[in-house]
C-alpha cells in the first residue's frame, strides 16, 4: 500500500489530491484546484488519463474549490468510477463547480480576444459547463458515522470537520493480505468554537494519519477579540464616510460575516448601515445553509430561534447581475461590501478594488487564507500599488487582517485533533501548508509525541508498512 500527494504537498496549500493505492484498488482522496499565481495555472493540468481509469473511487472532504476543482478533469480524462461525499458537500460542489466553469469561460473569452488581435491561437478553459454536470452526475451521498465500501478492500467513513458546511474528515479502512490498515485524512479542520458549524470531531485510531497543517505555526486571535476588532473597524468607516471592501468566501465566511452583523444589529453594537452581498453564489449558498440546519451547532440554532434575521438585515441588499455590481461603485458611503473571490484571484471584489483601493476613507478587510502569490496576499504584505485589469492602482486604503474569522484550526486545535490518534504512534503525513507552518507543526508533534513527520513533495509516493 501506498499514498502519493498529487497536490497540497511540497509547500503547496491549495490543490489537495491523494492516491491510495492497494493491491485491489486505487482510490483518490480529492481533487482540488491549484489556486495562486501563474504556478498554479501550470499545475492545473488534466491528470495521466491512464491513472484516472484506473481509479475505482473517489471520496471528497468538502466542496472547496482547491478540493474539488479538477474534479471535471478527472471524468474527461476516462474516469468512470462514483465520487463519494456527504450530502452537503455534494451540493456545495455543485455550486462551487459550475462556477468555476463559468469564470473559466469569461476569463478564458477575454483572454483569446487579447491572444486574437496578437495574431495567436485561442485557448480553451479547464473545463466548460457540460462536464461539470457529467461529474456531478458521478456522486453518491455518504452520511456522516456510517461505513461504505468505496472499492474492492476499501471501507470510509466520515466525521465532522467543522470546516465548512459538510466537511468531514475520512477514516480509510483497507483489507490487504488478510490485515486491516486505518488511514485517517483530516480533510481541512475548523476552529473549535467557530460560528455555525458544529466542532470537529477527531478520530482515536489510524495506522497512517495525513494532516493538514495551514496553520501549523500559529493560533488565530480569539474569535471574541476579533469581532471586537472588526466592530471598530466598522465604527471608523462608518464615521470617516468610507467603504468597506471584504474579499470574501462566498460560501462559509459570507455567511458568518451576515450572521455577525445580524447579531451586531440585533444588540445594537453598531447602527444599521448600507450592506452590500455582491455574490449570487453567496447568496445561493444561503439556500443550502438553510436546506442542513441539521449540520448548524446549538447556539446558530438558538439565534435563529430567537429572532427574525430578515430583520435584523433590513440595510442588507443583495446584487445578483453585473449591473447590480456596477451600481455599488456608485454610492457613496458609509457601506460595506462583501465579494468575491476570497483569495482576490478573480470575481468582482477586483472592480471594487479598482474603484476605492486608492481613496485613503477605504478599508479592506482580509477575513481569510491568502495563498503564495495572490493579490490578498500582496494587501498583507503591504504593496503599495497593484495591477488590476492592466491598470496601476494606489493603495492607499486601510488593510486589516482578521485571522480570527478563518475556517482554518490553528495550531491548538490541529494538536488537539491529534492527540487521540498520536497514541498509536501513527505514521504521520503533513501536507496542506507552507514550509514554515508544517515544519513548526512537525517540530512540535516531534516533541510532544515523539512521532516524526513526513513532510512529502509533489507525486512523492509513501510506501505503508505492516500494521503497528
Amino acid at each position: 500500500m501506498k499514498i502519493t500527494p498529487h497536490g497540497a504537498a511540497g509547500g503547496e496549500v491549495t490543490g489537495s489530491a491523494y492516491i491510495l493505492e492497494t493491491a485491489q484498488a486505487k482510490v483518490l482522496v480529492d481533487c482540488g484546484l491549484f489556486q495562486g499565481g501563474k504556478k498554479a495555472d501550470t499545475l492545473n493540468r488534466a491528470p495521466d488519463s491512464d491513472l484516472c481509469r484506473q481509479l475505482q473511487a473517489v471520496v471528497v472532504t468538502h466542496g472547496h474549490l482547491d478540493h474539488t476543482g479538477r474534479l471535471p478533469l478527472l471524468a474527461r480524462a476516462g474516469f468512470t468510477g462514483s465520487i463519494y461525499a456527504t450530502p452537503a458537500t455534494i451540493e456545495m460542489t455543485g455550486l462551487i463547480l459550475r462556477d468555476s466553469a463559468k469564470i473559466q469561460a469569461q476569463d478564458t473569452e477575454r483572454l483569446n480576444r487579447k491572444r486574437q488581435r496578437a495574431g495567436e491561437p485561442p485557448l480553451e478553459p479547464l473545463y466548460n459547463a457540460e462536464q461539470v454536470e457529467h461529474t456531478l452526475r458521478l456522486f453518491q451521498p455518504v452520511p456522516y458515522h456510517e461505513p461504505v465500501e468505496v472499492a474492492p478492500g476499501v471501507t470510509a467513513t466520515f466525521v465532522e470537520a467543522g470546516h465548512m458546511l459538510g466537511s468531514a474528515s475520512i477514516q480509510l479502512r483497507v483489507r490487504e493480505n488478510g490485515r486491516d490498515h486505518k488511514v485517517v485524512f483530516s480533510g481541512d479542520l475548523g476552529p473549535r468554537g467557530a460560528p455555525i458549524l458544529k466542532d470537529y470531531e477527531p478520530f482515536e485510531d489510524g495506522e497512517v494519519v495525513v494532516l493538514e497543517s495551514t496553520y501549523g505555526d500559529h493560533d488565530h486571535r480569539p474569535f471574541g477579540e476579533t469581532v471586537e476588532e472588526f466592530l471598530e473597524i466598522v465604527k471608523t468607516a462608518v464615521a470617516e464616510g468610507g467603504k468597506i471592501l471584504v474579499p470574501t468566501f462566498a460560501v462559509g465566511r459570507a455567511q458568518v460575516l451576515t450572521l455577525l452583523l445580524a447579531w451586531a444589529f440585533r444588540e445594537r453594537k453598531i447602527k444599521p448601515f448600507p450592506v452590500f452581498l455582491d455574490s449570487p453564489m453567496a447568496i445561493e449558498a444561503w439556500n443550502i445553509y438553510r436546506h442542513h440546519q441539521e449540520l448548524w451547532d446549538e447556539d446558530m440554532t438558538r439565534f435563529a430561534r430567537e429572532g427574525s434575521m430578515a430583520q435584523d438585515l433590513t440595510t442588507l441588499q443583495t446584487s445578483i447581475t453585473a449591473e447590480d455590481s456596477k451600481k455599488i461603485n456608485d454610492l457613496e458611503g458609509p457601506c460595506l461590501v462583501m465579494a468575491g473571490a476570497g483569495m482576490c484571484t478573480g470575481g468582482r471584489i477586483l472592480h471594487h478594488f479598482k474603484q476605492h483601493l486608492w481613496k485613503p476613507h477605504t478599508h479592506v478587510v482580509i477575513v481569510g487564507y491568502q495563498a503564495s502569490g495572490s493579490l490578498g496576499r500582496l494587501l498583507i504584505e503591504g504593496v503599495d500599488e497593484v495591477k488590476l485589469f492592466g491598470e496601476k492602482i494606489a493603495v492607499r486604503a486601510k488593510v486589516h487582517t482578521l485571522g480570527g474569522f478563518s475556517a482554518h484550526a490553528g495550531q491548538k486545535d490541529l494538536l488537539n485533533w491529534f492527540a487521540p490518534l498520536a497514541r498509536r504512534k501513527p505514521r504521520l503525513i503533513l501536507t496542506h501548508g507552507e514550509d514554515v507552518p508544517r515544519q513548526t507543526l512537525a517540530g512540535l508533534i516531534l516533541e510532544r509525541h515523539g512521532i516524526q513527520a513526513l513532510l512529502p513533495d509533489l507525486e512523492q509516493a509513501i510506501e505503508i508498512g505492516s500494521p503497528v
